[in-house]
Order: C-alpha cells, then structure tokens, then sequence
C-alpha cells in the first residue's frame, strides 16, 4: 500500500507544501490541549506510522524521533485548562491547531506557509485551503504523523507536570478520567490545571 495515497493526489493537483493537523488531550480533565501540524517529505516514508492511538507508548516514542528527524516543517500549539474551561473544548482544540499551523518552522528555524491543510476532522480559522478528514489519522501519513508527534509532546508534558502535581498520577494516565484520577481529584480537590468545566459530576457533594 502507499502510505502518501492521500496525499498524492493534492500533490498532482500542484499543492506542494501540505501539512498534517491533529490534536491530542480533548477529552483529559487536566493540562492543556495540544495540536501539532507537520509537513513531511513527499517520499521515504517511515515505516509503522499510523494512528498514535493504534501504537504502543514505546514505538510512539521511536516514531517520534524518527519524524522529528525527518520533517520538514514542525508546529506545536497548545491551550490551557483556564482557557479551555471559558471558550469549551472544541473551539480550544481548533485554536491550539491554528497556533501549531502559525508555530510551522523548518528545520532550520524558518517561517513556512502551507498551500493546504489536512486536518482530523476539524475546520481552523486561517485564510489557508483546508481538507477537513473525518478518521483523518487513519486515511492520511501526514496527519498520523502529527497524531504522534502531538501525542508524545504531550505525554512528556504529563510527566514533567506529575512531579509539580504529585498525588494524580498524571505520568499514568496523562490527565484522563481513569478511576485513579478521579478519585485523587475527590480526595486532593482539583488543581489550577484542571479542567473545571470537566468536574462538575467528580465534584458533586
């Protein structure tokens, strides 16, 4: 199969710089929401990438180097739980995108505009042509690259944060609602990166 199917035909069609969208941490009760947008090479592609969800942490950290390595432009955006909390967490999400597309540099630090987005089933508020892909991170390399890349940052995130949050468990479940999380919430009370607007049931007396 050809991983760049996808890709291939908005290449034909003249779309030489396409960059890949995805955000990770939407449905987490702590951190920020984090979304990464990539352009990689039309070709060489790495073998095993594919949606983050459908890997383990392990080859997701491997991947991750080996995309870092490969890319040929990177962005990183993120919004805070506060934010998230006032604006809700889909327009959070599609901002944390339009700032990864903003953040897009090049290897050598470079300022880079994409001749199209291909974003995982979200619509960014940027004057750029956009293909917005329902299971995007299945369908596409490009955005099963930032999936991982989006994943991994905040996955590192959680860890760092478990040492200045001690009690959650956040370099376990990265800010999900797994039992453990939930019942260090009721127990410690929330912290000021979580997500109020995600506690009202935890936090019911």
């Amino acid at each position: 199969m050809n991983p760049f199917e996808f890709e291939d035909q908005y290449h034909k069609s003249g779309y030489e710089w396409l960059a890949g969208v995805d955000e990770v941490g939407r449905g987490c009760l702590f951190g920020d929401v984090v979304a990464c947008a990539i352009v990689m090479p039309k070709d060489e592609p790495i073998e095993g990438v594919k949606d983050s969800k459908k890997l383990s942490a392990k080859k997701r950290e491997d991947l991750y180097e080996k995309i870092l390595g490969k890319c040929l432009a990177l962005g990183i955006g993120r919004v805070e739980a506060g934010v998230i909390d006032q604006i809700n967490i889909k327009q959070a999400s599609r901002l944390a995108m339009k700032k990864a597309v903003e953040n897009l540099r090049t290897q050598d630090g470079k300022v880079l505009i994409p001749n199209l987005l291909l974003v995982d089933a979200e619509k960014i508020d940027l004057p750029i042509e956009q293909i917005s892909i329902i299971h995007g991170d299945d369908l596409s390399y490009t955005i099963s690259c930032a999936s991982i890349v989006a994943k991994v940052y905040r996955d590192r995130l959680c860890i760092e944060w478990a040492k200045t949050y001690p009690g959650y468990g956040l370099d376990r479940h990265k800010g999900y609602a797994t039992a453990l999380h939930r019942g260090a919430i009721k127990k410690l009370g929330p912290t000021d990166m979580h997500r109020l607007s995600f506690l009202k049931n935890i936090l019911k007396p």
